[in-house]
C-alpha cells in the first residue's frame, strides 16, 4: 500500500489484526487516496467479534467489517462525504452507507449490490 498502514486497520482490541483485511479493498482505497489527493483517515476498518458487539445496536452481527471487506472513512464536512462517496463510485464500489461524521465503503458481493443507506 502506498498510502495507508496495515495498522489502519486493525480493530481496537486486536493490534495486529489489520492483516485481515481483503486486498482488493486496500488496492480501491490506496486509488481512493490517489484520485482524491488528500488523506483518508479510517475510523474503523477490520473488527472482532468483540468489538463489533460493543458497538451496540449500531452493529451488524453480519457487519462486512467482520470478514475485513469494510472500511469506515471520517468525514469533516458535505464536501469531503461528496468528494469520498462520487470517487467510490467512480471505481466501481457499489456499497456505501453515510452517516454524519463518515462514510462506509464495502466491497461485500454476499450483500446487495448498487446500494446507498444512511445511519
Amino acid at each position: 500500500m502506498k498510502y495507508f498502514s496495515i495498522a489502519e486497520f486493525d480493530s481496537p482490541d486486536a493490534p495486529g489484526s489489520g492483516v485481515n483485511m481483503h486486498q482488493e479493498l486496500l488496492e480501491l482505497l490506496d486509488e481512493m487516496r490517489e484520485i482524491y489527493g488528500k488523506p483518508i483517515v479510517i475510523t474503523s476498518g477490520y473488527r472482532t467479534k468483540e468489538h463489533n458487539a460493543s458497538l451496540g445496536k449500531n452493529a451488524s452481527n453480519n457487519s462486512s467489517h467482520l470478514k475485513g471487506l469494510a472500511v469506515d472513512i471520517g468525514i469533516e464536512n458535505s464536501n469531503q462525504r461528496y468528494e469520498i462517496i462520487r470517487i467510490a463510485t467512480l471505481l466501481g464500489i457499489k456499497r456505501i452507507g453515510t452517516g454524519k461524521g463518515f462514510v462506509h465503503i464495502d466491497i461485500d458481493n454476499s450483500k446487495p449490490q448498487n446500494v446507498n443507506w444512511v445511519y
